[in-house]
């Protein structure tokens, strides 16, 4: 079996791939990466024990066909350290050694046979659900919500991102139970109904992976779901379980509405929470007609801050308090330059909004209170 191919766009490829590869692997085969030649394409794929991560690219010069497995840290160090040329790989079918050679050097190595990796079994057609969305819907909701995914095993449901599909858009939603995210896009219509929940690992690939891809073919199990490119395969083990009714958090009624320059407001937590308690990071709030006023504390440490910020401001004058940490979270995330927050009663939730919301997108988060004595 031999092949050329460039060894920039081989990197590409292998760099993309070895990210669904764990740190350390009960089964020592997945330490390697799976190279499948067949006419002139060349699949690599990887996996850990429950997702597995496919790429493909077109070769010269191929001859030959066959499975072999390769040590994926070499093979991306070597690479990554190449200059941009081509290389070949020609591998013996009998002994399995492979001889990769560009021209100013060669490297040996011995490949493990290709049918001692393992192969998933993947589910009956009937249980499958099939659609397909852009790349930048699934980036941006992907964006929009990681920060929110709550990391308490006890509550392993919220530990992902659940994907509530509908005919007409993709509702992103997470949540670790002190803030929530519901980011819903339009701007393609799925036309199917189905939902599940993507753990973070799955998140990061396809953030990562398939950014400079098109578009994405969706395909989902009850154990589990797929997403297809050109270029890329990954099939991803789903979190079993039920994700929180979220429509049931959302506050139906938060008659004080709060409109303020986001960037200054982030800016003005993020330095009084400098002199507050590292512990709770509670900053409180008062809110009048045409100002906000930041407080926060550590008197442990003898420390004490506040700052006001020029606000638009409807309602009774409110006093309230937020970890200053999730409210950073929250505000790092909008990209618009004023914001809106709508408030209850120190008791309630907190409802924050952008200014103005894309016609196809609508991005709304929700903030828990802390207790606070004035």
């Amino acid at each position: 079996m031999k092949f050329n191919v460039s060894s920039k766009t081989l990197y590409n490829f292998v760099s993309s791939v070895s990210k669904i590869i764990n740190a350390k692997n009960p089964m020592p085969i997945l330490n390697n990466f799976l190279f499948i030649l067949e006419d002139d394409l060349l699949t690599i794929k990887a996996a850990d024990m429950e997702n597995s991560l496919v790429g493909r690219l077109r070769v010269t010069d191929a001859e030959g066909s066959g499975r072999l497995c390769l040590d994926a840290r070499r093979i991306v160090e070597l690479l990554k350290e190449m200059p941009d040329q081509g290389i070949t790989f020609d591998i013996d079918d009998e002994n399995l050694e492979v001889k990769i050679s560009y021209s100013n050097g060669c490297y040996n190595t011995v490949a493990i046979n290709g049918v001692e990796y393992p192969d998933k079994k993947g589910t009956t057609e009937g249980d499958k659900i099939t659609f397909s969305c852009t790349t930048e819907q699934v980036l941006k909701g992907i964006e929009n919500t990681m920060f929110a995914v709550g990391t308490d095993e006890i509550r392993p449901q919220m530990m992902g991102i659940l994907w509530d599909v509908k005919p007409d858009a993709i509702i992103f939603v997470s949540t670790d139970t002190r803030k929530l995210v519901k980011y819903t896009n339009g701007t393609s219509k799925p036309g199917v109904t189905c939902s599940f929940i993507l753990p973070v690992k799955g998140a990061t690939v396809l953030k990562n992976v398939f950014a400079k891809e098109s578009d994405i073919k969706v395909t989902v199990s009850p154990t589990s779901v797929v997403f297809e490119s050109p270029s890329f395969t990954f099939d991803c083990r789903l979190i079993k379980g039920n994700f929180p009714d979220y429509n049931r958090v959302i506050p139906a009624s938060n008659p004080y509405v709060l409109t303020v320059d986001r960037q200054s407001f982030l800016n003005a937590v993020r330095r009084v929470a400098v002199f507050g308690d590292e512990g709770g990071g509670l900053v409180k709030f008062k809110f009048t007609s045409t100002q906000v006023t930041l407080r926060a504390c550590d008197n442990s440490f003898g420390t004490s801050g506040w700052e006001s910020v020029p606000c638009n401001y409807s309602g009774n004058d409110l006093l309230i308090g937020f970890g200053s940490q999730y409210l950073v979270e929250i505000l790092s995330t909008f990209s618009t330059s004023d914001i809106m927050i709508k408030l209850a009663d120190p008791s309630r939730p907190a409802l924050c909004l952008p200014a103005e919301n894309d016609p196809e997108c609508e991005l709304l988060m929700i903030l828990m209170p802390m207790n606070i004595v004035d």
